[in-house]
């Protein structure tokens, strides 16, 4: 869909909404209903029959999810968007739609640890494989496409190591080959990436996280090309039924008004916390997009806006020690889940990767000592000084235990 305003900021507002279409109403309405009358019964066959537009079932489309489906299509330029109830609805219905039993996809070297149940389901059930990949160069993006490779699936920043995949790159070996490439771009938004500029061809976000980003909503969102997202609306979306409904729509474009202005303080508070956590004494590594010492750095410069909100990095010490950081903390919240107005913590390897296999985990670089940072909106100076007494305590209780313990 063609975005209709010059700047992101005015479209996040705007985009796929007409007042003068709804009486008048500034805010898009709320159409909370399940099914929809027809005027006669020819009427009914007809739209049945794809023969007339107009709305049917809310599992088969709904005016107040077309709004956000319409304004997500603009943001990412991309020609149609659909809504799912859940970021993994959107990957898997991406995923099923996209491959067959017996077929192969190239993933990047890390993932969601739920992306990775879900392709772990699928090789148990329907013999669909994967492999990993760094995507560091074509010559190795080459080496693991089959012939039976149905897409290449990216995460870029990758959660929860925060690696860059440089898109063009993946591209140009993806088209040599006809394959499709999907990207789950849900930690930069479509306000600091957009793929399908690249030359991707499908990008998927958990709505869950920014384009919400205010903890109060499950959804996925799905843009690219429509005709394959017309094949998908009318047999994964439709079908297994991982449909959104409107009250979440609704509060998505609530809060996807906020989203350039929430997205610049994530990064600003970010940027601040990532500078002190490189100097402090008991962080032994930081992974940030936004770091120039970083090997990614020019690809985070050359598709990226501005680093995001999320932070990793590991501290000294053990798996208890980390834990003890986290129990440490005053109000930081420990959670799950990211792009809130709330910092979160969390430890992956326990936690939102705790299905991926250990020996898995560490080809992904996933350790112990790794702690996710969701960066919120509060004043950055709050969450430094929480942050900060938390990690000095480390070697103090590591003392503490010792004397416990003689």
């Amino acid at each position: 869909m063609a975005r209709h305003y010059k700047h992101m900021e005015t479209s996040v507002i705007h985009e796929g909404y007409d007042s003068k279409d709804m009486l008048g109403s500034l805010s898009t309405p709320l159409f909370q209903t399940s099914t929809y009358t027809f005027a006669t019964a020819e009427q009914g066959e007809r739209r049945f029959a794809g023969e007339e537009e107009g709305y049917i079932y809310s599992r088969l489309g709904n005016p107040t999810v077309k709004v956000l489906e319409d304004r997500i299509a603009a943001l990412e330029n991309g020609e149609r968007g659909l809504a799912f109830g859940s970021g993994m609805a959107a990957v898997s219905a991406v995923l099923i739609a996209l491959t067959k039993a017996n077929d192969h996809i190239l993933c990047s070297s890390g993932l969601y640890g739920c992306t990775f149940g879900l392709l772990t389901m699928m090789k148990e059930k329907y013999n669909i494989s994967h492999d990993f990949s760094q995507m560091e160069t074509e010559e190795d993006i080459r080496s693991k496409i089959r012939p039976e490779t149905a897409c290449i699936y990216v995460e870029t920043p990758i959660n929860p190591t925060m690696k860059l995949i440089d898109l063009e790159l993946v591209v140009r070996v993806a088209k040599e080959y006809g394959i499709p490439v999907v990207v789950d771009n849900t930690f930069a938004s479509p306000y600091l990436q957009n793929p399908l500029d690249l030359g991707c061809d499908v990008v998927l976000h958990s709505a869950t996280k920014y384009i919400g980003g205010h903890g109060d909503v499950i959804a996925g969102l799905v843009v690219g090309k429509k005709e394959f997202l017309d094949e998908v609306a009318m047999t994964t979306l439709k079908d297994i039924g991982g449909v959104i409904s409107p009250f979440d729509a609704w509060l998505l474009l609530r809060g996807l008004k906020t989203l350039p202005v929430r997205m610049d303080r994530h990064s600003d508070n970010a940027e601040e916390i990532f500078k002190r956590l490189k100097t402090h004494p008991n962080v032994t590594e930081v992974y940030y997009p936004n770091d120039e010492s970083r090997s990614d750095y020019a690809i985070m410069k050359k598709q990226m806006r501005r680093g995001g909100g999320v932070i990793s990095f590991e501290i000294k010490g053990t798996k208890k020690d980390a834990q003890s950081f986290l129990n440490n903390l005053s109000f930081l919240k420990i959670a799950v889940s990211l792009g809130d107005a709330e910092t979160l913590i969390e430890h992956p390897a326990t936690m939102t990767h705790a299905v991926v296999p250990g020996e898995s985990q560490r080809d992904m670089g996933i350790t112990d000592q790794l702690i996710r940072l969701s960066v919120g909106l509060e004043a950055w100076e709050d969450i430094w000084h929480d942050l900060e007494q938390a990690l000095n305590k480390i070697n103090v209780d590591a003392y503490s235990k010792a004397l416990e313990s003689r």
